[in-house]
């Protein structure tokens, strides 16, 4: 159980890494790069919320990153379903799930980065 758990922090402080290691065990298996690359995505996604919603609470010394990305998921889950129903008529909750996801995906590394240099500036600084 420690083994599982360390893992899992690492792949959290460091989401690139699981993102490699899906890419290459999935391209290495089905000799697809796209279907890899979507897949590593989807994987990487909830490591890099979890990092960026920890990167902020760290930063902004609160406990309202995670909540904060959840509003943000579900402010977009209804924009995204009610342009789905205006232009289809129709809302289909697989592809509405998908671009969402795949949009935090975006949204999620920009702010691990941008939060990662925020915070860093400050311990450079102290050293």
């Amino acid at each position: 159980m420690n083994l599982i758990w360390m893992s899992f922090s690492a792949a959290s402080v460091l989401p690139f890494v699981p993102f490699l290691l899906v890419y290459f065990i999935h391209y290495y298996w089905k000799r697809d790069r796209k279907k890899s690359l979507l897949l590593a995505i989807d994987v990487t996604t909830f490591f890099l919320i979890l990092s960026v919603s920890a990167l902020f609470n760290q930063i902004f010394n609160t406990g309202f990153g995670i909540y904060l990305f959840l509003i943000l998921m579900l402010i977009c889950i209804g924009l995204i379903g009610g342009a789905q129903n205006r232009l289809k008529g129709t809302v289909n909750p697989k592809r509405l799930f998908r671009a969402v996801w795949r949009l935090s995906f975006l949204v999620s590394v920009i702010g691990y980065i941008l939060f990662f240099l925020i915070g860093l500036i400050p311990y450079i600084n102290a050293v």
